[in-house]
């Protein structure tokens, strides 16, 4: 498999982590949304689903994939507390991204094609429940959940700066 998709997202994502730390005036999430901490917790928390579906894949175990501890609201404040706050939570990311491109780009096709139940919530509403591959898992955190936080994390910053997307 190439990670080089999941490699960058992770990249970009801690990038923007990092512009949104130095900025001066990063707004406050709209009511509802989380801040920059709950945004890298919920990243981290996905992170070790999708790590814990690759191991479980690597050694042989049937697996399930499920996000919905990655939206509890406890968990990820609790996260966001033993990590150590925002420069604990972008290590643990960018580790976590490094296992992840790691193992992942060491997975065999037959194991990358496993098929694995899933269930994706967002906002409360089940957006994903099906069985997909686990080559669509490590996409998908690619191409679209990291992305989506990245750009979560850039609208909190103000209006005039120049990274916060239009």
């Amino acid at each position: 498999m190439n990670v080089d998709a999941l490699r960058n997202a992770h990249d970009t994502l801690l990038a923007a982590a990092t512009t949104v730390s130095g900025a001066d005036g990063t707004l406050s999430p709209p009511d509802g949304e989380w801040d920059a901490d709950r945004i890298l917790a919920h990243v981290s928390l996905i992170d070790g689903v999708t790590l814990g579906a690759l191991s479980a894949v690597a050694s042989g175990v049937n697996t399930t994939y499920d996000n919905r501890i990655a939206l509890d609201t406890w968990t990820i404040d609790r996260l966001v507390t033993v990590a150590g706050g925002r420069d604990g939570l972008c290590e643990r990311i960018r580790r976590q991204g490094e296992a992840l491109v790691g193992l992942g780009g060491t997975m065999s096709a037959p194991e990358l094609a496993t098929p694995i139940p899933t269930r994706l919530l967002s906002h409360g509403d089940v957006v994903v429940d099906m069985v997909l591959s686990l080559a669509d898992l490590l996409e998908g955190l690619a191409d679209g959940e990291l992305p989506g936080h990245t750009r979560q994390l850039l609208s909190l910053l103000p209006p005039a700066h120049p990274d916060r997307p239009g």
